[in-house]
């Protein structure tokens, strides 16, 4: 009997983590969100729509991260596709200068952005390398970043270190982990995510309405993390940069 893949989504906004959730459910995968709030409600269709299920989550913080692995594995089973989606940026390090930002706002977005992935990777990878290889392919481990990944941009720096510091964490793992059979991937996505709006209209919250394409599609975005998933271990890539075709960088 083929065993179903589990697949689990950190982070719980309606954007990306929403349409992974969905997409994921769509392919037969038993799907677990972790958030803070699991009442939000985004959560709460997927729960009903999708069959997701939900479990609260801290994921700053370490037991809280492995009673949600051991929680899930209860549940569903162990998790081959594991998404770590959080951005992590309180609202109070939003434009601030180097001089003005305040301490407790950067070690904020430290600890929810490198901290969390630092945190699930370590779980994912516990989890993994326990489990049967299929064709050589143990489970993958995939990290959603941002343009700050790339380059650190003025009136930013708490958000760069943080993005960096992600992506200097997933490259350390693919290093170690893929020769063992697990596939760790870094995506940083150089673009406003716009997420459908009630209207049908797609917007983000601080870049207003989608023109044309000009920004990301969290729908287009899940069905590369999928394709990521699917890949042949011969070509396995470990950083995809996403952008849109009106994107200047």
């Amino acid at each position: 009997m083929t065993e179903t893949e589990v697949a689990l989504v950190v982070g719980s906004g309606p954007g990306v983590s929403a349409s992974c959730a969905r997409l994921f459910a769509r392919e037969g995968m038993r799907v677990a969100v972790a958030a803070r709030d699991t009442e939000k409600p985004v959560l709460k269709v997927l729960e009903m729509d999708q069959a997701v299920t939900l479990v609260a989550c801290d994921a700053s913080e370490p037991a809280s991260v492995r009673a949600l692995f051991d929680e899930v594995k209860s549940r569903l089973g162990p998790p081959r596709l594991v998404v770590h989606n959080i951005d992590g940026r309180p609202p109070e390090v939003f434009g601030k200068s180097i001089t003005e930002v305040g301490t407790d706002a950067v070690l904020a977005t430290l600890r929810n952005s490198t901290y969390s992935a630092f945190l699930v990777g370590q779980q994912a990878a516990v989890t993994m390398l326990d489990l049967e290889a299929r064709s050589g392919h143990k489970g993958t481990i995939l990290f959603t970043n941002a343009s700050a990944a790339l380059k650190g941009f003025a009136r930013g720096g708490a958000f760069a270190a943080a993005s960096h510091g992600k992506a200097g964490l997933a490259q350390s793992m693919a290093r170690e982990l893929m020769p063992q059979g697990i596939h760790v991937v870094h995506v940083p996505i150089d673009a406003a995510i716009g997420w459908e709006q009630p209207d049908g209209s797609r917007a983000h919250r601080r870049a207003g309405r989608t023109e044309d394409d000009d920004m990301a599609h969290p729908d287009r975005i899940a069905e590369v993390y999928l394709q990521l998933h699917r890949q042949h271990r011969s070509t396995w890539a470990f950083e995809v940069v996403l952008r849109p075709w009106t994107e200047t960088w």
